[in-house]
């Protein structure tokens, strides 16, 4: 990523610093004009050095010639080439001026002294040119590198970052300024990134910043951003803690816009929820009998009560108390069949998830009194845990994954006539602390391939069925950080299971 922040800023410390590629040329050519100029005061003074130490240590010419030559070299690896041409013509001066007989003069008296130079000269205009060249080779390849990653952070819409918490100095990517919309010739601050942070959730940025920079630890945080155009974007943002050369904190991180991750996994939610909709729809389509029967008991049982009472009324002297008995009688089972309605409504309702503290053993009670018809013929038997921690759920759901459950255990007796048909549930804390729900049958059972692929989307073992209803169960217990699993009996039929965490604040 640093690369990157050298491609876009020049420099790894700050954002002010301008990029070569962003300069004018006027600009370019002088930065290259006193940088070329400073490398060749720097190659003068280290030659002078080495020939003021040598010549009074009346040091011969190998001496001299191979310290000329790791200056060069040093030179070549750091500096340009002009520099290190010039300071290659000036060691061959110093070392024919110093060193060559006669001395203080250019002149060359041995033959062997003017190898000795020639031999120098090709050997500094090679290292020269094959340094010039490897470091040419390197800065293409870099500049090469940073061009991709720009453009892989384009593609993937994720910027880098850097920001030294002691001095506040921020550096960002091109991306990063794209995603805030923000100039790149801005300088990035905390007062401006927070001008960028949706409302809602500044304060929470801010606590996990804060946070961040006192214990000096990595951190994720997925919050909104509220742009000027009055758009809102997703933004994901991971930083990891380190410390610069100084010893000062630094965070080093990437900032991802997921917006369109964002909206495609509301869009899925939405599905989702309406498919398991749908599903309900569909299971209380096949309970018409036993929601009927549910509503008319008490319809019938009112009418009953009224009658009794206008009778109780309507004798020459009238019983008052059988008549007020009656009345609450009424009032009892006009409160029956409203609750009745009411829980039909609730579980067809299109109503955002609630999760709120239940107890299980109210949500099988109320599961069971939608099915009681349609139980008929079957042997419904309880065990139900007599004092079941409470669970942090959704009421619906859960009655929606009990119904399914327990319709697809009546169903799965429907052909038995050999034996009694037994329908039995249970719950009661597990072996690891959590709530185990329990749906057992008496049924045709299910050999071990149906186990493996019951629970897929649109695999059903009836006839008319859709396939949807234990797939959407399992994911509805997934949500709510449990399992839902089926097991063969011992003997006929099959047992589903399910668990679900106790709610915080349980005793184990």
């Amino acid at each position: 990523m640093r690369g990157c922040w050298r491609a876009q800023h020049g420099s790894d410390t700050g954002p002010d610093l301008p990029s070569e590629t962003q300069m004018p040329m006027s600009r370019k050519r002088e930065n290259y004009i006193w940088r070329t100029t400073a490398e060749c005061l720097a190659g003068m003074v280290a030659l002078a050095l080495i020939t003021f130490v040598c010549f009074h240590s009346r040091l011969t010419i190998p001496t001299p010639t191979f310290l000329y030559l790791i200056v060069i070299v040093l030179l070549s690896l750091r500096g340009s080439f002009i520099s290190s041409a010039v300071t290659s013509f000036a060691a061959l001066g110093c070392l024919d001026y110093f060193f060559v007989r006669p001395l203080f003069s250019f002149g060359v008296g041995d033959s062997m002294d003017l190898v000795a130079i020639i031999a120098f000269l090709t050997t500094s205009a090679v290292i020269t040119q094959l340094v010039s060249r490897v470091r040419n080779l390197m800065q293409e390849k870099l500049e090469r590198s940073e061009i991709y990653l720009a453009e892989a952070q384009q593609l993937s819409h994720t910027g880098s970052f850097g920001w030294k918490v002691a001095t506040g100095e921020i550096s960002w990517s091109a991306e990063s300024f794209r995603i805030f919309q923000l100039d790149q010739a801005s300088k990035p601050t905390m007062e401006l990134i927070f001008e960028r942070i949706h409302p809602e959730d500044a304060a929470l940025v801010k606590r996990a910043v804060e946070k961040a920079s006192l214990e000096a630890k990595d951190f994720h945080i997925e919050h909104r951003l509220l742009l000027p155009d009055g758009s809102v974007k997703f933004i994901d943002v991971v930083a990891h803690a380190e410390t610069d050369p100084a010893g000062e904190l630094e965070f080093v991180g990437a900032v991802m816009d997921v917006t369109e991750r964002k909206r495609a996994e509301d869009s899925l939610h939405d599905a989702q929820a309406n498919l398991a909709r749908i599903a309900r729809l569909t299971t209380m389509g096949e309970l018409t009998a036993a929601i009927a029967h549910e509503v008319n008991q008490p319809l019938a049982a009112v009418v009953t009560n009224a009658n009794a009472c206008l009778r109780w009324l309507d004798r020459e002297s009238p019983d008052l108390g059988e008549a007020r008995e009656a009345i609450r009688r009424i009032i009892r089972d006009g409160n029956r069949g409203s609750e009745v309605i009411a829980r039909i409504r609730a579980i067809l309702s299109k109503e955002p998830k609630s999760k709120q503290r239940l107890d299980i053993n109210d949500v099988v009670r109320e599961t069971i009194a939608l099915t009681r018809v349609y139980l008929q013929g079957t042997s419904l038997q309880t065990d139900l845990s007599p004092a079941p921690p409470v669970v942090l759920a959704d009421r619906i759901e859960l009655q929606q994954v009990l119904l399914n459950l327990m319709v697809n255990a009546i169903d799965a007796m429907k052909t038995v006539t050999e034996r009694p048909r037994v329908l039995r549930l249970q719950t009661k804390r597990s072996e690891d602390g959590e709530i185990l729900v329990a749906v057992q049958d008496s049924g045709t059972g299910l050999d071990q391939k149906q186990m493996d692929q019951i629970f897929e989307v649109f695999y059903t073992t009836k006839p008319q069925g859709m396939g949807m209803g234990l797939a959407i169960s399992r994911s509805i217990i997934d949500g709510h950080g449990g399992r839902l699993w089926a097991e063969a009996n011992g003997g006929p039929g099959a047992t589903f299971k399910f668990t679900l965490p106790v709610a915080e604040g349980e005793a184990a």
